[in-house]
């Protein structure tokens, strides 16, 4: 009798070289080389246009030698040191820096190391707060759906996607969520402004349904992520959230992780709406431009104070206030400043959507334009007349970045929610892009919908 295992044996796949990637089950993507401007290369000297600077991060281009000259000085003098012990200049620079850029009201800045540590500390610090004013009950954080504020579990719990809440809902709370304020998906009675003043609605009669005294905050995208798409509503709703938040005693907290450090054309997207100023923000990406990992929480003085008063605030990170990332941060938002990139957003912004929209009404399968500045999505359909999305099969949004980057086009695409709330890939390109430029970028991406469209 034979002893040999009738058992299949495992299959063998070919080592990623230690390297972990939580992606679409993607196993091969380019190594890149070098970086220069709006474009980089792989090790094969291919060049690729950054349409949507990476993750929507690299907002001050690659390369920049200014930035990696404060890198090395940094370095050169020391690149750590323990947050509670001790504190460098380029961590008080960079504190005061965005400070200042974020304008009154705005005093303080509490540094982490990107945009899911900045959304764990505006929830901490909402909760310490009203824990020491005397209002214990307040610890129910609303949020919208869909939305998305990070992958850690509390950044998670209220993130507005039911396929996340259906993973990890077992290991953490999730919050009540409200209805985005959607301005493409509008459901059937309702257009832009009516549907918009409905959400707004929503966020009240949910603070009554929770018991307005046990709700400590409503988090919000001002522009939207990946999980919206470039989601701006109308003027509007953000006054009446503002109102609805100050008559609860509710604190309004905006994700701008993406949106701010200056994308949408000034330094944060709140500034787009000053009648409507949050309480607290989570800012990151931009801030650092990828240069290095990094995030901040802004908050004002009344905050503050009254937690610091208590004994402090009960939260923390190894690498909270990082000198070596600090000095980066610093040289990083001197550049968008120096070099007036916000107001090139702006610019640039106006002139991208143009042509956008242009390419969107010759394309029989991108439905919708939005976006302010230089955030923007375009998003694709299977069907213009009815706004159907594709099967998910076919995984659109991830083909057309597919045949984009084949042409040398970077985009970063996303399926919200399994496609329930559509598809889309944000184009985001660096701060610094320039018009001929972004020629370039809608000759790619021209070509890039006409292979797709050929396909289908």
């Amino acid at each position: 009798m034979s002893t040999q295992s009738t058992q299949p044996k495992p299959v063998q796949k070919e080592s990623s070289g230690g390297a972990f990637y939580a992606g679409r089950g993607v196993t091969k993507t380019p190594m890149i080389s070098h970086a220069k401007g709006i474009f980089f290369w792989d090790t094969d000297g291919k060049r690729y246009l950054d349409g949507s600077s990476g993750a929507v991060a690299a907002n001050i281009g690659h390369g920049n030698e200014r930035v990696r000259d404060a890198m090395i000085e940094q370095a050169k003098r020391f690149s750590y040191v323990v947050r509670t012990a001790f504190t460098s200049e380029a961590t008080e620079t960079l504190s005061r820096m965005i400070a200042e850029l974020a304008g009154p009201g705005f005093d303080q800045t509490f540094l982490v190391s990107g945009g899911s540590e900045a959304i764990e500390s505006t929830l901490k610090l909402a909760r310490q707060y009203a824990v020491v004013t005397g209002q214990p009950k307040r610890s129910k954080v609303l949020a919208r759906m869909p939305g998305y504020h990070g992958s850690t579990l509390g950044a998670a719990a209220v993130t507005g996607d039911p396929d996340r809440d259906q993973m990890f809902g077992p290991i953490m709370r999730v919050m009540p969520k409200i209805p985005a304020p959607l301005s493409y998906r509008i459901p059937d009675g309702y257009d832009v402004h009516s549907y918009a003043d409905h959400c707004a609605d929503e966020l009240e009669r949910q603070i009554l349904a929770e018991g307005e005294d046990t709700v400590l905050a409503f988090i919000m995208e001002p522009v939207g992520g990946v999980a919206t798409g470039a989601l701006v509503a109308p003027n509007s709703y953000y006054s009446k959230v503002r109102k609805i938040c100050d008559r609860y005693g509710v604190l309004l907290i905006f994700d701008e992780v993406m949106c701010g450090a200056g994308r949408t054309g000034t330094f944060l997207a709140a500034h787009h709406w000053p009648d409507a100023l949050p309480d607290l923000v989570a800012c990151a990406k931009g801030l650092s431009a990828g240069y290095t990992p990094l995030g901040a929480m802004i908050a004002p003085n009344r905050i503050v104070d009254k937690v610091v008063e208590s004994g402090g605030f009960l939260h923390g990170h190894t690498y909270s206030g990082n000198p070596l990332s600090s000095a980066i941060g610093v040289a990083v938002l001197s550049e968008l400043v120096n070099q007036n990139l916000m107001e090139n957003a702006q610019r640039m912004g106006v002139i991208l959507r143009q042509k956008l929209n242009a390419l969107k009404d010759r394309s029989t399968t991108i439905g919708d334009v939005r976006g302010i500045g230089l955030l923007n999505a375009v998003e694709i359909v299977e069907d213009k007349a009815t706004k159907a999305i594709f099967p998910a099969a076919r995984q659109a949004s991830y083909r057309v970045s597919e045949i984009a980057r084949d042409l040398g086009l970077h985009i970063y695409s996303r399926r919200a929610a399994s496609g329930k709330f559509g598809e889309w890939f944000m184009a985001a390109p660096p701060l610094i892009i320039t018009e001929p430029e972004i020629g370039l970028f809608m000759e790619l991406l021209t070509e890039t919908f006409r292979i797709f469209e050929s396909e289908i």
